[in-house]
């Protein structure tokens, strides 16, 4: 089970329909998918999900030829500074690469012994794994004429159930006009009836302004709100104001505690270091009641990753986030996954139970050569933080 290569390769997956949220609209996201194989030719497959690292994860990499791909712990304390802080690296840089790198080594492993990675994590305490149907404005796609008004976003909603069976809707909101969006969030509730209804603002708004619109947006029975706005000290102020659970993508753990803001942290598998990272980190949220779900966002390879630590993990309770049904490709034999009746089955498979589509690998690093990293701008897909660029053994 030695490591044998380490190829990585920077894709970018589009939306059928561009999406509006507080910062912007999105019409394709990038990625960096990894494959680890082995000296007996399995190849494990993992994924970055800020962006092109394509040259950080062949730099670290280099480091693991020869590694057993069981050997996870030793690797991680290896590659990942073990410290808070250091002036002399990126620690969570490192650790999201690692964590992509260490996703292909369970998937390896998993592949090798013939067994899915959820038993590889103990067993599977459920098989049916609960997401949310989003929602938002749209702008018009390549062939989907997108929403732009609130009965259309209503209507769309009123599909997804007719179609699909959907069970929970999750919306985006702060961005237009507050009483459009009470205005629309007010149609999707008719048109989805007494189903679950949650909301994410993505921290665009004031202590101020949260105060003044979460309570408006309660009125038509809200059971979830995503940062309505941003930092746990002002979760942890508007937290008397509201009756609504509320969650953050930010990840403070002790924070949380202290603060009793928020209910529960929604992230992906790399903010952790990988599987085993994630394990961890679930396991102190259970210990002190903070909820957990994965966000939004990933190709089929990263989802198929934390699909199985849901099924593994009892903690992991509620629905989790996907935008599977606004995916136009993806990486994976079969293309994205499917959303019927509010779950997705967790793939059975050996390792993560989804096979790299060579042809769609090519067609998205096409893409992502085309149009360049996206989303654009100063954030995690700034070079100048972790390296850029393109190679591929």
């Amino acid at each position: 089970m030695k490591i044998a290569a380490v190829r990585a390769t920077p894709v970018n997956i589009p939306f059928r329909a561009p999406y509006r949220f507080s910062y912007g609209s999105i019409a394709s996201l990038t990625k960096t998918v990894i494959e680890v194989e082995t000296e007996d030719g399995v190849v494990g497959l993992g994924e970055c999900a800020d962006g092109d690292r394509a040259t950080d994860v062949m730099a670290m990499g280099a480091r693991l030829i020869g590694w057993d791909v069981r050997d996870v712990a030793p690797a991680e304390h290896m590659c990942v500074p073990q410290m808070r802080y250091t002036p002399w690296g990126n620690i969570l840089g490192a650790r999201r690469v690692f964590g992509g790198i260490e996703m292909a080594m369970w998937d390896a492993r998993g592949k090798t012994e013939g067994q899915p990675l959820f038993r590889l994590l103990g067993g599977a305490v459920r098989h049916d794994i609960p997401l949310t149907e989003y929602f938002s404005y749209r702008l018009p796609g390549a062939d989907h004429a997108g929403e732009a008004t609130p009965a259309q976003v209503a209507n769309y909603c009123a599909r997804m159930i007719e179609d699909h069976g959907s069970t929970v809707f999750e919306g985006k909101v702060g961005t237009v006009d507050l009483s459009e969006e009470l205005h629309m969030v007010r149609e999707v509730r008719a048109a989805i009836g007494d189903l679950p209804l949650q909301l994410d603002a993505n921290g665009t708004w004031t202590l101020a302004t949260a105060r003044h619109a979460v309570p408006q947006f309660e009125a038509y029975d809200i059971s979830w709100f995503e940062e309505p706005c941003e930092g746990y000290a002002d979760l942890a102020a508007l937290r008397p104001h509201v009756a609504c659970a509320l969650s953050s993508h930010m990840i403070d753990l002790p924070a949380a505690v202290r603060s009793g803001a928020p209910d529960a942290i929604v992230t992906n598998v790399n903010e952790h270091g990988g599987i085993a990272g994630t394990q961890r980190f679930i396991a102190a949220c259970s210990a002190y009641d903070v909820g957990f779900r994965f966000h939004s966002g990933e190709t089929g390879i990263a989802s198929a990753a934390y699909l199985h630590l849901t099924a593994a993990i009892e903690h992991v309770r509620g629905a989790s986030q996907t935008l599977f049904r606004w995916y136009a490709d993806d990486v994976i034999e079969g293309g994205p996954f499917v959303l019927k009746n509010g779950v997705v089955r967790v793939p059975d498979g050996p390792g993560l139970g989804v096979t790299l589509d060579q042809k769609a690998l090519e067609r998205c690093h096409e893409r992502y050569l085309s149009e360049g990293a996206l989303p654009t701008g100063g954030s995690v897909n700034d070079a100048s933080d972790y390296g850029g660029g393109f190679r591929k053994k």
